[in-house]
């Protein structure tokens, strides 16, 4: 049922494994609003892209206590170097969603869901900052190539994009975990400015006039579980977390490659 207050917890509780994990949980708020809430894929990319930027446009200045603006500022290279890549992706990105069958898109998402599970299994314990394995133009040449396929995937989901995003910071950039958290948001923030702008241009872009105040109430309550989430970071081991967190993306994958 497409109400409000089912909207809102559903944002609480996503938000909640979100913020557990230290994303915002757009990744699992995808296939809940194709299967549970019943939209078609591009609607639900549209109005998951459209959360995820109120989130994430709320989540950057809560940082700014541990991660003031002037270090994310500091960093000006790295978060140009990735959006050269990231902007022109979700572009794309989005500009292939629009042109797909649903049927081929519930395909795709169901694919990357995959991958994401495979991402928080293997890189989301890559918390450590290391020397960059490139430097000069093979770290540019690469950190575009990483921001444009970034780009493409968080366009294709409606995500932020900081499952991938972070990892890069750490393993390409040599960032510590809580800067490539700030800079993953800085990045994430113009990179879904782009896919959104290019999603408005698309018929089913009326989802979201019709359906703001479902949206707003999801976003409100993704932001108040990503609040709760974090005051209970570390309650729950890694070891159980992440792979439970996995297990639900696949099951979630499999009922979205098999929606009609």
């Amino acid at each position: 049922m497409r109400s409000n207050p089912a909207a809102f917890g559903s944002g609480a509780a996503i938000g909640t494994i979100g913020g557990l994990i230290g994303l915002g949980g757009a990744e699992f708020r995808l296939p809940l609003l194709i299967s549970a809430f019943k939209f078609r894929g591009l609607e639900a990319v549209i109005l998951n892209k459209a959360t995820s930027l109120v989130v994430v446009a709320t989540a950057l200045p809560f940082r700014a206590r541990s991660v003031p603006f002037a270090a994310i500022g500091a960093h000006w290279p790295i978060i140009l170097n990735l959006l050269a890549g990231s902007l022109i992706g979700a572009y794309v990105g989005a500009s292939w969603a629009t042109r797909l069958k649903s049927e081929t898109l519930y395909k795709i998402i169901a694919v990357l869901l995959v991958v994401i599970a495979g991402v928080l299994l293997f890189a989301h314990d890559a918390t450590t900052a290391t020397m960059p394995p490139l430097t000069g133009a093979y770290l540019i040449i690469a950190g575009a190539v990483a921001g444009f396929a970034i780009g493409v995937v968080a366009s294709l989901l409606g995500v932020a994009g900081g499952e991938f995003l972070i990892p890069t910071l750490i393993l390409l950039f040599g960032a510590d975990v809580k800067l490539a958290g700030s800079l993953s948001l800085a990045v994430s923030l113009p990179t879904m400015v782009v896919g959104f702008a290019r999603y408005s241009r698309d018929q089913s872009f009326s989802a979201l006039r019709a359906n703001w105040p479902f949206m707003l109430a999801m976003a409100a309550g993704s932001m108040l579980g990503t609040f709760i989430g974090a005051f209970l970071l570390g309650s729950v081991p890694s070891a159980i977390l992440l792979p439970g967190l996995a297990a639900i993306l696949v099951i979630s994958a499999v009922k979205v490659w098999r929606h009609e």
